[in-house]
């Protein structure tokens, strides 16, 4: 099948079966390979995007089911000022290692800011808490939260 789809504000033509997770037509498909494969249950973030805003795990997303949606990826999160901002505290506080996990952790970040200026930690936890880091860094993933919240 032939699905338009709207991602980092640009309309793309592909053909696929409707069932294709949508991580699966960005990276394959589009070649826009920043978001991960983690796990391909929903269930260690890896994988997430934003659907018209809204931090989406896109390794159990299927394509037919975006529709006129805005998809936005780590590869243009940045354009943004609150992902801006965050990708510089994530500078900042060095909180990279492996880094496999960073793109959809700076994802859940950015929703997390666009929706609550000044979150407590709780607020950071509860936002955070479907990511998984296996370095570790939580500790500087809540601290670079913070500066960016900071401004």
């Amino acid at each position: 099948m032939t699905f338009t789809i709207k991602v980092n504000g640009q309309t793309h033509r592909v053909v696929v079966d409707g069932d294709t997770p949508l991580l699966w037509v960005l990276r394959d498909v589009l070649r826009m390979i920043g978001t991960k494969f983690g796990c391909g249950m929903a269930l260690c973030g890896a994988c997430t995007v934003h659907v018209d805003g809204v931090a989406t795990r896109s390794c159990v997303t299927p394509i037919d089911s975006v529709g006129t949606s805005e998809i936005t990826t780590i590869e243009a999160i940045g354009k943004t000022a609150v992902g801006a901002r965050i990708q510089k505290a994530w500078l900042d506080r060095e909180v990279v290692q492996c880094g496999y996990c960073q793109s959809g952790q700076i994802m859940s970040a950015a929703e997390l800011l666009a929706t609550n200026a000044y979150p407590t930690d709780a607020d950071i936890d509860d936002a955070m808490s479907g990511n998984i880091c296996r370095c570790g860094t939580y500790a500087r993933i809540r601290e670079a939260i913070k500066q960016a919240a900071a401004g």
